[in-house]
């Protein structure tokens, strides 16, 4: 695989068991992602973005196919490798904030540097960088429930991109916020994928995001139907 290809994916099938058959989610995706790219999964509810974008983060396996990401294949990793990968190398955006609600803002985007053993110094360092990145320095010692949607958002996409990681997964981020909250996200977004090589593969419906993506992938019925740069 070349090093530029951070995800590719070959023949990748998804089905679940419904009753005594089957629902197919992806039928035979073939799918590149080169190192720094900043594209998204579209199309309608149940077109098979989301699952497309949880097998491509290790949280959910294909039942048939290839998929590498970050020159593994995720078929050979067990359990505890694959959570591995996720926490040192993947950050996830999602729709809901997933916040711990006992902890302050500065916690919340710590805590996957405690997970990779940083020392206290570093942590310190990398999560007020993060908290930087996306405006709310000025918040470290608040908890989730004194911020508001936007906020909340920025501080899980500042949790996400702590540790520099080379892939981010969003899915649905701006589903919740308003035009406004939602455009900062997004400028933050593209800052850190043009600064810092962060690559980016949202799953969405959202014409606002939709609009500052980089290239746009639609999915129809579990199938790519179309691929295209955009400007």
């Amino acid at each position: 695989m070349e090093n530029s290809t951070l995800i590719k994916t070959k023949g990748l099938v998804k089905r679940y068991p419904v009753g005594a058959g089957f629902f197919t989610a992806l039928q035979g995706v073939d799918l590149n992602v080169n190192a720094g790219e900043f594209v998204g999964l579209v199309g309608p509810s149940g077109s098979g973005k989301t699952t497309l974008l949880n097998i491509i983060g290790a949280l959910d396996t294909a039942t048939e196919g290839v998929v590498e990401v970050l020159g593994k294949d995720l078929a050979t990793l067990s359990g505890p490798q694959a959570a591995h990968h996720r926490s040192a190398f993947l950050g996830f955006i999602f729709q809901t904030y997933n916040l711990l609600p006992v902890y302050t803002v500065f916690e919340n985007v710590e805590f996957p540097l405690l997970l990779l053993g940083k020392s206290t110094k570093e942590r310190k360092q990398m999560v007020m960088e993060a908290l930087e990145w996306v405006g709310i320095a000025d918040k470290a010692q608040s908890r989730p429930k004194m911020l508001s949607g936007g906020e909340s958002q920025r501080v899980a996409i500042a949790r996400a991109m702590v540790k520099k990681p080379k892939l981010v997964i969003a899915d649905e981020p701006t589903a919740n916020l308003d035009a406004k909250n939602s455009h900062h996200i997004l400028d933050t977004m593209l800052k850190m994928n043009n600064d810092l090589g962060t690559t980016f593969v949202f799953a969405t419906h959202d014409e606002k995001v939709i609009a500052y993506l980089k290239r746009k992938v639609t999915l129809v019925d579990g199938a790519i139907q179309s691929d295209e740069t955009t400007a």
